[in-house]
Formats: structure tokens, sequence, C-alpha cells
């Protein structure tokens, strides 16, 4: 059974997961296209930082840093180990589920343009390409991404 729970980033299996996920992006995209948040930019009061567990194990990181108007998806990661078995999917469910209760209106995100496994999850749960958002620029390694979601008060 996968558990997606609040976490602090500081755990020592999230942060291993988290240094994880940020080689890999070093290794694929050049220093200007990483966009990831360090581990003690995590713990921002305007971020919920999610862990997946599939028992004692952490398997996957995920969190939703709530803006003015939007929702950003950041630092989701999977382990190796634990890819293919829902883990993402969970993770993307509970940021939904957070998102809407704080009453966020539109999710969106930035990833890389070679990850095409974090694309079809993206994808799989309904999200769309859009224009480039916040601080962003138009770099050549990123993709845009959103989906709308429903909740009081917003069409």
């Amino acid at each position: 059974m996968i558990i997606v729970e609040k976490t602090d980033p500081h755990h020592p299996q999230a942060t291993a997961l988290l240094q994880q996920s940020h080689a890999l992006m070093q290794s694929l995209f050049p220093p200007e296209d990483n966009f990831y948040l360090e581990v003690g930019d995590l713990v921002d009061p305007s971020i919920h930082f999610f862990t997946a567990r599939i028992g004692a194990d952490i398997c996957g990181t995920g969190a939703l840093k709530v803006k003015e108007g939007y929702g950003e998806i950041k630092s989701m990661f999977v382990a190796d180990t634990a890819r293919g078995k829902g883990v993402a999917d969970a993770i993307l469910r509970q940021i939904e589920d957070t998102a809407r209760d704080a009453n966020v209106p539109v999710l969106k995100l930035e990833t890389g343009t070679l990850l095409h496994a974090a694309h079809k999850l993206y994808y799989r749960h309904g999200y769309t390409d859009c224009d480039v958002f916040g601080d962003y620029g138009s770099g050549n390694s990123s993709m845009f991404m959103e989906k709308r979601l429903d909740v009081l008060g917003h069409d």
C-alpha cells in the first residue's frame, strides 16, 4: 500500500530522494535550465511537501507551492525501485486534493523536455501544455503544463 503524507523535507530518506532528483536534473539539463528547489526552500510556509512510502521506505516526493492565483507542482520524483507502482499518481492526487482544499483554481508546472515518463503522467491526469508562467524564461529544456481544478468560487 502507498501512503502519501506531509513530511519534513529534512527527513533523511526524503533528502536522499531529493538529492537523487537534483543529480538527475544536473546530468540531463544545463544549469540555467534547472529550476528545482533546494531542500531548505521546501520548508517555506507556502509549500506543502509530501512523500510517498511503501512500508517504512520513502519512495517518492512531491510538493505544492501556493502562489497568487495558482499552485505550482514542484519536486516530483520517484525512486527507481518504485517506478511503475503508482507512486507518482498517488502523490499527484494528494497535491491536487490539497490544492482544491486551498481553493487553488489551477495547477501549473515546469518539467524537462527529456522527462517523457513525467509528460505521460501529467497528460494522463488531464494536464495540457501551456505558455511560460511566473519567473520562468522560455528555456530550450523546459515545457510547461497546467490543469484547471474544480474549486468553490471559480469557474
